[in-house]
């Protein structure tokens, strides 16, 4: 008892030491999470007021949370889709895991920039008037993305796969709930950017990015329960947890699709703020742990293929 309060009691002192130790990226972190609060409560004003000219239908605001969570879930299906293999496969090559991985990120890297960033530009330019003018906000949700995700992976204990345990007070975390919050610190911004992906209504922009997302959730999955695997925990809890992490796909999602109702600009600048987010997770996390072992060459190849099959979805379904 003493000493779970004692560890309640010391998180305060915990992030106010890492507030201080990085004053600057804290106060942008705030400032963006509140900036979420924000528009997420702009998007949802038609459903607790009349509606009135220039405010988007509700129903039109509940077709899209329906499509959001409609893709999220699908991402939840290919990530537990992805775990299962992990009942009998109890471990892989590392260089096929290291080019699965590859395949993953690069249709990351596509979908940032064919269903993210292209339709966002084309949807500010539309709204300003130009293309330089366009640009500016796609290019500062960009950035926003970035931070809110450079904050997550600075402000909230977690633990990689080979990299180890990082983050503040991760000394008093089960291990599990390290690897957990690493997992959602990834997953999240998948789940975003499909919620912004149909926060319009667009299926043109939001069937090829869930699409991506779902495929390359299921390496993904895999990686994951293997992960577990190795550090010990029995097969069929380390599957249960691999497929339980793909549920933040739905829960971002709708986060998503809430950033990017509230207005018109918010929508372009929901698909700059997701698109930075993933591009943060593919440098900061998934490309370098693909080159971690020697095997660049097949991790490259992996990518490339990923990248290629993300642009052939997203001229198909686009």
């Amino acid at each position: 008892m003493t000493q779970s309060v004692a560890t309640a009691v010391s998180w305060p002192a915990i992030w106010l030491a890492q507030f201080k130790k990085h004053p600057l990226l804290a106060t942008s972190f705030a400032l963006i999470l509140l900036l979420m609060g924000w528009s997420i409560w702009q998007s949802l004003l038609p459903f607790f007021i009349e509606a009135k000219p220039g405010l988007a239908p509700q129903t039109q605001l509940s077709q899209a949370f329906f499509y959001a969570v409609l893709g999220g879930t699908a991402g939840f299906l290919a990530t537990t889709l992805g775990a299962l293999p992990a009942l009998w496969l109890k471990q892989l090559s590392q260089r096929m895991e290291d080019g699965l991985l590859g395949f993953a990120a690069g249709m990351m890297l596509a979908a940032s920039a064919f269903s993210l960033i292209l339709p966002g530009l084309a949807a500010a330019e539309l709204q300003l008037g130009s293309a330089m003018s366009g640009s500016f906000p796609v290019a500062a949700a960009i950035a926003l993305g970035v931070l809110l995700m450079l904050g997550l992976d600075t402000f909230i204990p977690h633990e990689h796969a080979k990299t180890g345990p990082c983050g503040p007070g991760h000394q008093q975390c089960p291990r599990l709930w390290l690897f957990v919050f690493a997992i959602a610190i990834h997953n999240l911004p998948e789940g975003m950017a499909i919620g912004v992906g149909f926060a319009m209504n667009d299926l043109a922009v939001g069937m090829p990015l869930a699409s991506a997302i779902a495929i390359q959730d299921i390496p993904e999955g895999l990686a994951v329960a293997l992960a577990l695997i190795r550090i010990g925990m029995p097969t069929w809890r380390a599957v249960l947890i691999a497929a339980a992490t793909g549920l933040l796909e739905p829960i971002g999602a709708v986060i998503g699709v809430g950033l990017s109702g509230g207005g018109a600009l918010a929508y372009p600048i929901g698909l700059g703020a997701a698109a930075g987010a993933m591009l943060f997770v593919v440098s900061h996390e998934v490309i370098p742990e693909t080159h971690r072992h020697g095997h660049q060459t097949t991790a490259t190849i992996g990518l490339m293929v990923g990248f290629i099959l993300m642009m052939v979805l997203d001229t198909a379904l686009g």
